[in-house]
């Protein structure tokens, strides 16, 4: 069984790959409602790796590439014209 650190090293050696960095065009159509739990599950995993670094695989990994995959989740809702509605659920969310 591997442990967290093993898993981790797994995951460090596969973004070393040559060509792991090489940009690449994804042509796909999802509905609204899946761009919003996509955007939803990409921003809960990495505000995860902020609550618990001990476990959480993505504390190795660059802080830059972090902010490019928030970034993708971003423009995910901008082009399906879901911003304003993901803010407001947002704001529905900490007004708790």
């Amino acid at each position: 069984m591997l442990n967290t650190n093993d898993i981790a090293k797994v995951y460090d050696t596969i973004m070393s790959i040559p060509g792991m960095n090489e940009k690449v065009k994804i042509d796909m159509k999802i509905s609204r409602k899946n761009v919003l739990l996509l955007n939803s599950v990409i921003k809960r995993g990495l505000d995860s790796k902020d609550s618990d670094k001990s476990s959480n695989l993505l504390g190795n990994i660059p802080e830059e590439t972090l902010k490019e995959l928030s970034a993708f989740a971003d423009e995910c809702l901008t082009k399906a014209g879901l911003t304003e509605l993901s803010e407001k659920l947002n704001s529905l969310n900490t007004s708790k």
